[in-house]
């Protein structure tokens, strides 16, 4: 009892307290003065024996740990349970000690033992109620004063209760619930902490327009998880909120951390197919004290990919980045988490061997995520030869780098644009896929027996919400601009995910690259779930601004770009697809050349762009990809 706070002493100090009072207000309840004078004495020399036994039972059943202001129904079961073993103590007493031996009758009797068992509990727990609900009282005072804002909750009642907790508690401030929209029927009419159900989601515009009218004026929506799953139709009521001039707001589901913290909604979070789960302690297992290098790390991926090797507990990162903003503003992102890791920032760029092979080697790092690419298909059809310096050689120079370093495993960010390419895109990108699954097979056929060679995958996925250059943004600016949103082709479709799931996935893929055994998948394809119409994409986030499309913004098409195809496929039709049992990702077997083949393959790569020869450029990629149908225009 030494360790005890001053705060926990007064606890204990109460509740023995309310233990007398209980054994007091129980005789004076259930005898007479005479009869109670009676037992005067032996009360005296019963009480102070009893408070000694009562503190040591509090103390087992640890009720001085618990805080007051959110006593709970554990909490109150925990009194049943010390109130009880209270009571039995004095059956056993009464029955077995006292009785028989020093009265003729006994002292307390099975009715006063079992009011003083029920008086217990309530002096116990009385006081607790009384402190919660003063503390919640004022809570209640302090979210009604004039900056918090009437709010509603739009989910099931089981979602809204823990935004409701959390304002009672005074973790949320500055907003008080009003009301609650449930999807669910048995919801309503029906009140969750004395917020009521008011209606299902359909009734938005009429609660408000009815609360205004009765002197509330609601100024915010919170969408619960419940309301954020595409069946619901998340982005109409969005737009419904927007038109009625309220800011809209989101409650995280409770599987991305214990936290309640109101976020903005953005469009992503409403275009896509539920997240594919992923097994964090996989990763966390895979990063955790390894050194890791990510190439083109102040990029959408590449930046994404250092902030989960930080929160997976990398010991060392090293940041590869040739634009000089981009590396200083994830550096400092990074600093701003407060990870123990050692973070080195080197301005290089992957075109550079030498440069390359330097830093690398004095790094020694155990995983290298190769994420620097040029990725943009009109420009690439147009720069042809910067894309083969930078997707093919530069990809060449980081895994030749990582082998020499002694590097357990490369990962090589890919593209969904390199199945059947059409554009130089793909066609570089296929290519570099090529080169790492040559030196895969080419180190595991000369490790020494015994040894773990290095391995070297590649993951394919497509479009990434939100990242630099892609379709989201794009249209978000042409509607703040008023439009027209363009769209390439109505017959246009795409495969999305967001960035945070892209490398979760990546990383989930180089935990199974690495015990693959004999199998030895070297490309990894992320399911995406099902593709996206181009137009019915831009039609859904005209409508999350609260606009009509057609009517507000035009939506105008402008014809297929070069290097562009309608429909993105996920595998060539000679590659070997296999489940590996990870949600998510599927693994594929491409058709194999020899390290000797490539080499050749890029020895006269090397020579045509220094005499800038196209076609003899195109012509290496139609051999090295027979599936390559780009035009050496």
């Amino acid at each position: 009892m030494t360790s005890l706070t001053p705060r926990q002493y007064l606890i204990m100090l109460h509740d023995v307290l309310a233990a007398i009072a209980a054994i007091l207000v129980t005789f004076a309840m259930r005898f007479d003065g005479a009869m109670f004078m009676t037992k005067v004495a032996g009360l005296k020399l019963f009480l102070p024996a009893f408070a000694v036994f009562a503190a040591v039972v509090f103390f087992l059943f640890k009720l001085h740990t618990s805080k007051w202001r959110f006593t709970s129904v554990p909490d109150l079961f925990n009194i049943v349970r010390a109130s009880t073993m209270l009571a039995v103590s004095l059956v056993a007493l009464d029955y077995v000690l006292l009785s028989p031996n020093l009265y003729g009758e006994f002292f307390f009797g099975k009715i006063t033992i079992l009011l003083y068992w029920v008086l217990q509990m309530f002096f116990l727990g009385g006081g607790r109620i009384a402190y919660r609900y003063l503390h919640y009282a004022r809570t209640l005072q302090r979210a009604r004063v004039a900056d918090a804002a009437p709010t509603l909750i739009l989910g099931r009642t089981a979602d809204a209760e823990v935004l409701i907790r959390a304002i009672e508690a005074g973790a949320v401030k500055k907003i008080w619930p009003v009301g609650i929209l449930s999807p669910s029927s048995s919801d309503h009419r029906q009140s969750i902490r004395s917020i009521p159900v008011l209606g299902d989601l359909s009734d938005l515009e009429r609660v408000v327009s009815d609360l205004k009218r009765r002197g509330t004026q609601v100024t915010r929506v919170v969408l619960a998880p419940s309301v954020m799953s595409p069946e619901v139709k998340p982005e109409s009521i969005l737009m419904r909120a927007r038109r009625l001039d309220v800011t809209v707001s989101q409650l995280p589901s409770l599987d991305e951390g214990p936290a309640v913290q109101l976020l903005p909604v953005s469009v992503e979070d409403l275009l896509l197919r539920p997240s594919a789960k992923i097994d964090y302690q996989r990763l966390r297992d895979f990063v955790n004290g390894k050194a890791v290098v990510v190439t083109g790390g102040g990029g959408s991926i590449g930046s994404e990919i250092c902030e989960r090797a930080i929160a997976f507990g990398t010991a060392r990162l090293m940041i590869l980045e040739n634009s000089e903003p981009a590396l200083h503003a994830i550096t400092e992102r990074l600093k701003t988490q407060m990870a123990d890791a050692e973070i080195v920032d080197r301005i290089a760029d992957i075109r550079d061997r030498a440069r390359i092979a330097r830093l690398i080697a004095e790094f020694k790092p155990d995983i290298v995520f190769h994420a620097a690419a040029l990725k943009h298909v009109p420009l690439l059809e147009r720069d042809w030869d910067e894309g083969v310096k930078t997707n093919v050689l530069g990809s060449v120079n980081v895994a030749d780098a990582a082998a020499a370093a002694g590097a357990s495993a490369m990962v090589m960010i890919s593209t969904d644009k390199a199945i059947e390419p059409v554009s130089m895109l793909g066609a570089t990108k296929r290519m570099a896929e090529m080169y790492c699954d040559a030196l895969d097979a080419d180190l595991r056929r000369r490790a020494p027996a015994g040894r773990k060679p290095m391995r070297l995958i590649s993951v394919r996925f497509g479009n990434v919400l939100a990242s630099n250059g892609s379709v989201v943004p794009k249209f978000k600016a042409q509607i703040e601009a008023g439009g027209p949103v363009t769209v390439t082709h109505p017959d246009m479709v795409r495969y999305f995910m967001t960035i945070r799931e892209a490398c979760d996935l990546v990383i989930t893929a180089a935990t199974h690259a690495q015990g693959d055994g004999e199998n030895r998948a070297s490309v990894y394809v992320l399911n995406m779930g099902q593709p996206v119409k181009i137009v019915d994409l831009a039609e859904r986030i005209i409508r999350l601004s609260g606009l009509e499309p057609g009517r507000d913004i035009q939506i105008t098409f402008t014809g297929i770009r070069p290097g562009e195809r309608l429909h993105e496929i996920l595998f060539s039709r000679e590659e070997e697809m296999a489940e590996i049992g990870v949600p998510g990702i599927v693994a594929a077997k491409p058709v194999q050349a020899s390290l000797e083949e490539l080499r050749a393959w890029l020895a006269t790569l090397e020579q045509a762009l220094e005499r800038n020869e196209r076609g003899v450029i195109y012509g290496v990629l139609r051999d090295a990809v027979p599936e390559f149908r780009g035009a050496a225009a």
